[in-house]
């Protein structure tokens, strides 16, 4: 039986910078606000090798943030530092090894109708230079690509959040083990999902 959408879940993480900054409970506000349930929640310092790991369960991430790198370059009109693909990603995650392992994160996992697409819209996106106003990134980060390039580190964005649903389940088996994921019911769930509402004025 296919489960509900009301089931799906999302990692995200809480980076070194958002907890340094204390964003921590801010960030939490916004995804509680929409409705999403918390099922699970840890600090944490990781490894470099824990996180070289995340970010390659995908066999083609390697491949695929290279080609994006610099398509993003050219389309400014300025030259990307190799054309090498794998030589770019490898230098982007040498960047984000040591940004991620900096400091304690908050792994999560957060659960709801279409968690993986809300929380990348209320996170938004990738450099917080040109995230919407009202998104996590957009009101609370002043970084941008140009900035790290030229520091020679990763983009300090506050949070790393899955892509897709199937990113999502590789992630969360990655940071969590099954029994540290709680199932319950929140009240709220029955005004969010229930279809007819029944039992308010019981």
């Amino acid at each position: 039986m296919e489960k509900h959408f009301k089931e799906e879940r999302t990692l995200v993480v809480i980076k070194p910078d958002g907890v340094q900054r204390s964003l921590v409970g801010e960030i939490i506000k916004r995804f509680e606000q929409v409705g999403l349930k918390l099922s699970a929640v840890k600090m944490m310092v990781p490894e470099p090798s824990f996180i070289e790991k995340h970010y390659t369960l995908d066999p083609n991430w390697m491949r695929l943030t290279g080609e994006k790198t610099i398509k993003g370059y050219l389309d400014k009109g300025l030259e990307p530092p190799s054309n090498d693909p794998i030589a770019i990603s490898q230098k982007i995650l040498d960047n984000l090894k040591k940004y991620v392992t900096s400091g304690p994160v908050i792994a999560m996992v957060w659960e709801g109708a279409h968690s993986v697409k809300i929380v990348r819209k209320l996170v938004g996106g990738t450099e917080p230079l040109t995230s919407d106003v009202g998104t996590i990134r957009g009101d609370y980060v002043l970084d941008s690509y140009q900035m790290g390039d030229v520091d020679g580190r990763s983009v300090r964005n506050l949070i790393h959040a899955s892509g897709t649903i199937e990113e999502a389940e590789m992630e969360i088996k990655h940071w969590f083990l099954e029994n540290e994921l709680v199932d319950y019911r929140l009240i709220q769930e029955q005004i969010l999902y229930d279809v007819n509402l029944d039992g308010i004025l019981e």
